[in-house]
């Protein structure tokens, strides 16, 4: 019977320098207890399930030129990707200032 190799993923860890501080005061037991654990608790949840909520897609409707729409169709297609991902990466360019607009 053959042995099973054992996947170990932290033997070629590499710690960055705040991990490796975290790792010495927990060693060191140079850590301190939360006095509101359960509270700090839900706010972290909380925050984290909002950060998930945020980083989701969500569906909109919207009224788009017929033409305009067929040559967004045009260059999704020239691009290999679907037309809803170029609006989508379109909007979000848009969003984050690293497209600007001309009105």
């Amino acid at each position: 019977m053959k042995k099973q190799k054992i996947n170990d993923p932290f033997i070629n860890l590499v710690l960055n320098e705040e991990e490796q501080l975290i790792e010495q005061a927990l060693e060191n037991e140079e850590y301190e207890d939360v006095s509101n654990f359960d509270e700090t608790k839900k706010m972290l949840e909380e925050a984290a399930s909002q950060h998930l909520k945020l980083n989701t897609s969500k569906p909109i409707t919207i009224r788009v030129n017929q033409l305009d729409l067929i040559k967004v169709k045009a260059k999704a297609k020239k691009n290999n990707i679907p037309y809803q991902t170029l609006l989508g990466s379109l909007i979000n360019q848009y969003a984050d200032g690293r497209v600007s607009l001309v009105l």
